[in-house]
């Protein structure tokens, strides 16, 4: 397997969507709760990527099973179209997720029993997203649960595991905590809005209903620039309650952009074309607020 076809299988282009949580999560421990813990952080770091690509082998792997569409399976799904033997996906899922769950049991030993119910919530959405029945990439709760899973649950799990010796599960804690996540959380929501958007007429063959089955294609665009306009909206309200720093108007800096690529989706939504344009707000909206982090960061120094 080639390293490009690789990268392609683990859908390596949207890991920023696992990444960035967790540097929010790393910021606002030590923002709001003043503590940070960098080996567990970084271990953390190293079981969260490896899991993330499990699943999204994992994925790509269910749906390669179960489509009953030829075209589908030999000329859109990784799987069929570069011909990668499923026995060699087996032994790569199990060489990713074995670490990442003996990591995770570490680490829950290390800082306790609330690591490991989180983990095993991200572990049961993670299995149920692509297999099952119904699994809940064919529901119109697949937003939802990724963009729940990755955009809060990771910032939440990596405020844990940075102050899990003050943390404290009050509701205004996490209600914080929730506020500084959902930019992420929309973000990451909206990837997955477009990929369905882009998907409409094949995941109708595939008999996937998700929310642009109810919705419709033109409903559900309008509504994807609405999530990524409240996106920027909650980072105001979060430096407004002091969640977030002032330094974080830097989200303004990447907004021509982000404008730009939401009139480039309204315009037409093609999946090899333009759903990028999803995957590239998110980073540059992300980017917009490591910027405002660095600045804190270095303000620090000399305050």
């Amino acid at each position: 397997m080639s390293l490009s076809t690789f990268l392609e299988l683990v859908e390596f282009k949207a890991k920023s969507a696992s990444v960035f949580p967790f540097i929010v999560g790393l910021f606002f421990s030590w923002y709001f709760l003043n503590s940070t813990n960098p080996i567990y952080a970084i271990l953390f770091f190293i079981a969260m990527f490896l899991f993330n690509m499990f699943v999204d082998i994992w994925d790509n792997y269910n749906d390669y099973q179960h489509s009953d569409q030829e075209d589908f399976k030999k000329g859109t799904n990784v799987i069929g179209r570069k011909h990668i033997s499923l026995n060699l996906l087996r032994t790569i899922m199990s060489l990713m997720f074995i670490p990442s769950a003996l990591i995770g049991i570490y680490l829950t030993y290390e800082v306790g029993l609330p690591l490991l119910w989180m983990g095993l919530f991200c572990f049961l959405i993670g299995l149920l997203y692509a297999a099952g029945p119904l699994p809940i990439s064919n529901t119109p709760f697949g937003e939802l649960a990724s963009g729940f899973t990755m955009g809060v649950m990771i910032v939440v799990i990596s405020v844990y595991i940075n102050s899990y010796q003050i943390f404290t599960w009050t509701p205004h804690l996490l209600w914080h905590i929730f506020l500084a996540a959902s930019p992420e959380f929309v973000w990451i929501g909206n990837i997955m809005f477009a990929n369905n958007i882009c998907d409409a007429q094949e995941d109708e063959k595939n008999h996937r209903h998700t929310i642009v089955h109810y919705l419709g294609v033109t409903h559900s665009v309008l509504l994807w620039n609405i999530a990524n306009i409240l996106a920027i909206l909650l980072v105001f309200l979060a430096i407004y309650i002091n969640v977030y720093p002032i330094t974080l108007i830097s989200i303004l800096l990447p907004l021509p952009f982000i404008i730009k690529q939401m009139k480039l989706f309204t315009h037409e939504q093609i999946k090899v074309k333009t759903f990028v344009c999803s995957v590239k707000i998110l980073i540059s909206g992300s980017l917009g607020l490591c910027l405002g982090f660095l600045i804190y960061w270095i303000y620090s120094f000399f305050a």
